[in-house]
């Protein structure tokens, strides 16, 4: 193997340099003693002719790991993370289990205690290598300099072939010490994806399987990235409606005449009916978790490159391993065309009616009167002000079911959340890595009051950077979407409220412009206000604590929950609470 000298003269300059070779252009972190000597070669980096690497310095570890996951997921290239020994890279773990499940390429540095000290109960000891192996696809300590030039690039390899999230705990020491003279040369870019063909038996059995079915639904995952006019032209050809799951929305969504929404928690429209009602259910790139919403009862066919996802959720009969868009272009020519389209035609129709008077009863004039200001209105009227290229970051809890229902994608718009780890508070620290990475780019952070108050320190960050991170809160001084998991579960709310708080003082008090935001018809004004400004901005929106999300499939058990749940408000907070929180959400119970 070729040999080549490198150009840093300790294991911290081997490591900065070979990240740049790899493309590397920021290092999202908290500097600290044993992170000392790395930091110190990505200050000496920047003094190279070639260009260096720039270090965003955030406010916590954890929104380290969620802006490098935004930015990984956004530019498709390996970001970087980092934390000192001890209490700061532990507080990377929460960041880089969102960035592992959402399968993105992040590389963490965890700094370590001095190495003659490991094993001692040393100030600060951990063991990095060992606490982060569920939460990556590759961790490894360094413990020699000759070791490191492969360690290194093994961790870039396996973050891209995860992809998912690569650490490398790396004692203080061992990064000051001087790195060998002389490493493989590494080609450490991400190299082309190869084409998964699915096997022709797979293929023939699926296409009989499509053939013989009278009604056939497609269900679509964010694993149908980049084969959006195949599976349009596959659905045409075999009048198949079209389901997604929230991952997957911003993938397929847009210019299908065949949508027929989501299922599961956050759905809504028809997703949930031509699933169960198909006698072929397709699963497409998806590994959507909530089986309760899935059909026990109709056969199912799944697509997918990961063969592991095959059979998790549901039944399985007919399994195809195979990229998305490879196998439908293969698939096509082997289907009949179907002749009967009124099984599509039917469930686009109920989804239309479920736009129009379920999602629909919160767009127009007449949302514009609801006081306190209803969520839906809001987020109709943040899809009508961003732009058409802009991106979403989006908390867990309501913000998730008010951004699937009223975000319209269109090819070009990215909606980005902890939509399979659901931690809160992503949202804010998703739209830094977003707006370091896309300069000139509109982002869009759907905060809860709730997730925003967790990392409310990052306000700083976006102001230290000037980043044009627009906040838009929903603030309704409570946890919605705990509070509706109580309600089914026939649980009176308790523990769910947290004190009102003026979130546009506290940006006003950082320096950055913010409006609080009371009267609906203030809110398309104050939204414009927002986009128009530059650098970081925020609307602190008062929204109806009582605003709640029913599923579109509600079973007996939910309903016996809510009947429950309710008695129990009355006798406790007496029967206007409970007839408040029927008129807020009256227009939201599913219709079929």
């Amino acid at each position: 193997m070729a040999k080549q000298h490198v150009r840093g003269d300790t294991v911290a300059d081997l490591l900065v340099n070979t990240l740049i070779d790899a493309g590397v252009k920021r290092i999202y972190g908290i500097v600290g003693d044993s992170l000392n000597p790395i930091v110190d070669a990505v200050r000496r980096s920047n003094k190279n002719a070639d260009g260096g690497i720039q270090w965003i310095h955030v406010r916590h570890e954890e929104s380290a790991a969620f802006a490098a996951a935004a930015d990984a997921e956004i530019t498709g290239q390996l970001a970087v993370c980092a934390g000192s020994c001890g209490p700061g890279n532990l507080h990377l773990l929460n960041g880089l289990y969102d960035a592992n499940r959402s399968r993105v390429p992040v590389l963490a540095i965890a700094s370590h205690i001095p190495s003659v000290q490991i094993g001692t109960s040393y100030f600060q000891e951990t063991h990095p290598d060992r606490l982060f192996t569920e939460c990556s696809v590759y961790s490894e300590m360094i413990s020699n300099p000759e070791q490191a030039p492969r360690v290194i690039t093994s961790a870039i390899h396996h973050a891209y072939a995860g992809p998912g999230v690569s650490v490398l705990t790396l004692p203080g020491d061992i990064a000051d010490a001087d790195a060998p003279a002389i490493r493989p040369r590494d080609l450490s870019r991400r190299p082309s994806q190869p084409r998964i063909i699915p096997s022709a038996d797979a293929l023939r059995d699926l296409a009989d399987a499509i053939n013989a079915a009278g009604k056939v639904t497609i269900f679509a995952g964010a694993g149908v990235e980049g084969s959006h006019d195949e599976v349009i032209g596959f659905a045409d050809k075999i009048a198949a409606p079209v389901g997604h799951s929230l991952r997957g929305k911003e993938y397929i969504q847009y210019d299908n005449p065949f949508d027929v929404g989501m299922s599961g928690l956050l759905g809504y429209g028809s997703a949930h009916q031509a699933m169960h009602e198909a006698d072929l259910l397709i699963l497409l790139g998806t590994d959507f978790p909530y089986d309760q919403f899935l059909p026990e009862s109709v056969r199912t066919a799944q697509i997918d490159v990961r063969e592991e996802n095959l059979g998790r959720r549901t039944r399985l009969d007919l399994a195809v391993v195979g990229d998305v868009g490879e196998t439908l272009r293969a698939l096509l020519p082997l289907v009949d065309k179907k002749k009967s389209r009124k099984f599509l035609d039917q469930m686009v129709k109920k989804f239309e009616r479920a736009m129009n008077n379920v999602v629909g009863a919160y767009q127009g004039k007449k949302a514009e009167t609801l006081v306190p200001i209803h969520p839906e209105f809001l987020a109709d009227q943040l899809n009508e002000a961003a732009a058409d290229d802009a991106i979403f970051t989006v908390d867990t809890g309501m913000c998730n079911v008010w951004a699937a229902r009223y975000i319209r994608v269109n090819g070009k718009r990215r909606v980005i959340g902890s939509f399979l780890h659901g931690s809160m508070a992503n949202a804010l620290p998703h739209a830094l890595g977003a707006a370091v990475s896309q300069p000139g780019r509109q982002v869009v952070a759907m905060a809860g009051d709730g997730g925003l108050s967790m990392l409310l320190g990052e306000l700083i960050t976006a102001k230290n950077y000037n980043l044009p991170v627009k906040v838009v809160v929903f603030n309704n001084s409570s946890l919605g979407m705990v509070k509706l998991e109580m309600l089914v579960n026939g649980l009176p709310a308790f523990g769910t409220e947290t004190p009102s708080t003026d979130y546009a003082a506290i940006a006003n008090a950082i320096g950055i412009p913010a409006v609080r935001v009371e009267n609906p018809h203030d809110v398309a004004g104050a939204l414009r206000g927002l986009f128009d400004r530059p650098g970081p901005a925020l609307i602190d929106v008062v929204t109806d604590p009582r605003a709640l999300s029913l599923p579109p499939s509600i079973t007996a058990d939910q309903v016996a929950g809510f009947a429950v749940a309710m008695s129990k408000e009355v006798l406790g907070n007496g029967l206007g609470e409970a007839v408040s929180m029927a008129r807020s959400n009256l227009r939201n119970i599913p219709r079929p």
